[in-house]
């Protein structure tokens, strides 16, 4: 039996569920390795050699070669120009694509990281910033102001239809409560949170590897939020 051209290892992480919301979108077959963090799954010598890095997720490209790509925004981009979905074929529009999700990527990822970073993990581990806290759910809320202002009168972040500066948004800014960053008054970004929790697709791939539905302030669930302030206790430097 033949095996799907897309291998992914991930987690279920708002970088790790991307190539998932992609692969899911596109109707594309994969397979895939759920990477254990508790295992530190991510440093194996073996991951490491495909991800330089040490982190999710990766994708192996059978199909070519057993292409490896990793970083969550170059895996969106590769695989949309390898099905050609999710991506203008309109310079510009490629160009503003491209935009978008380098904004993310500089961004709301690494702002509403930290903020997440200094609340659940730091903070729980005896290691309390408010200033560091203040600073980046501060920074984050500004971030989703200028999506909310990019949102206004259009449904997408880029031409009329959806794509991946929308997937690579998405996993972020929809977990603000995760982040304790508020959207009061981002009708906008509101909105366009409601059309993609509608997507079928978008609800399939949020429960591999697993579903965290507490990141989406679907559920308080102190036992997880105790359990990974633990499981990353190590990272903070006391």
């Amino acid at each position: 039996m033949s095996q799907p051209d897309i291998h992914v290892y991930t987690a279920s992480t708002m970088n790790g569920w991307k190539p998932i919301l992609f692969l899911e979108e596109a109707g594309v077959d994969y397979d895939l390795t759920p990477i254990d963090f508790s295992k530190k799954e991510q440093k194996a010598p073996e991951y490491v050699m495909l991800n330089p890095n040490g982190r999710i997720p990766t994708i192996v490209d059978r199909s070519n070669d057993d292409f490896v790509v990793f970083e969550s925004g170059a895996i969106l981009w590769y695989l949309a120009e390898k099905y050609g979905k999710f991506l203008s074929s309109d310079p510009k529009e490629k160009s503003e694509t491209l935009q978008w999700v380098m904004f993310q990527m500089a961004g709301i990822g690494p702002m509403m990281g930290q903020a997440m970073y200094f609340q659940r993990i730091a903070a729980p581990n005896g290691n309390e910033e408010p200033f560091s806290i203040r600073r980046y759910v501060d920074e984050s809320r500004r971030l989703l102001e200028v999506l909310n202002t990019r949102l206004e009168g259009r449904e997408w972040l880029v031409g009329n239809a959806y794509s991946i500066a929308d997937m690579t948004t998405y996993t972020w800014a929809r977990a603000y409560p995760w982040a304790n960053v508020s959207v009061d008054g981002l009708d906008n970004l509101k909105a366009w949170f409601e059309r993609i929790d509608a997507r079928p697709a978008v609800q399939r791939a949020l429960q591999i590897p697993k579903p965290v539905p507490v990141f989406w302030g679907e559920k308080d669930d102190g036992a997880f939020a105790a359990e990974n302030a633990a499981r990353f206790a190590s990272d903070v430097k006391k």
